[in-house]
C-alpha cells in the first residue's frame, strides 16, 4: 500500500494567527491529531499537532494569548503520494512523530498519521482479539 490509499484528502488548516485555543478546538471538532498551519510568509506549510498544544499548557502558558505560529513542530517532514506505507512509518519512527503532511506537485494532497498506517495495515483495527487485559472492559 502506498500513502495515497491511507491519507485523509481532507486537512484541517489554521493561520499561524489563530490562538491554540481555537487551533485546539478545530482539532476536537474535527477528531484529528494535527493541523497544517498556512503562512503566506513562511517558505511553506507547518504542522501544529496535540503535542505541542499540551507542551504549552503543561508550560502553564495562556492558550488565549498564545499564537500558533510560536508553537510549530520543527523540522516537518513531507511525504510523497507513491511512497509506501512502510517507508512512511519508518519516517515517522525516526523523527518521532505521527503525522507526515502528503505533497503532490508542490500542493497539500493530504495528511497520513499513525492511526490511518494503522487501518491500513489491519481490516478493522485489530486483526486478532484484544486480551481481556488490554481492553477498554478490563478497567470496570
Amino acid at each position: 500500500m502506498q500513502v495515497r490509499d491511507g491519507m485523509s484528502n481532507v486537512v484541517l488548516t489554521v493561520g499561524p494567527g489563530h490562538s491554540l485555543r481555537e487551533a485546539a478546538k478545530l482539532m476536537s471538532e474535527r477528531g484529528v491529531g494535527a493541523a497544517v498551519v498556512l503562512d503566506g510568509d513562511a517558505a511553506g506549510p507547518g504542522i501544529l499537532t496535540e503535542r505541542d498544544v499540551l507542551d504549552a499548557v503543561g508550560a502553564g502558558q495562556d492558550v488565549d494569548a498564545e499564537r500558533v505560529g510560536d508553537h510549530l513542530t520543527s523540522d516537518v517532514v513531507f511525504a510523497a503520494l507513491d511512497w509506501s506505507l512502510e517507508e512512511a512509518a519508518v519516517a515517522m519512527v525516526q523523527g518521532g512523530f505521527r503525522h507526515l503532511i502528503v505533497y503532490d506537485a508542490g500542493e497539500i494532497a493530504g495528511i497520513l498519521s499513525v492511526r490511518d498506517v494503522v487501518r491500513c495495515w489491519t481490516d478493522d483495527g485489530a486483526i486478532c482479539e484484544v486480551p481481556a487485559s488490554v481492553s477498554a472492559d478490563a478497567s470496570a
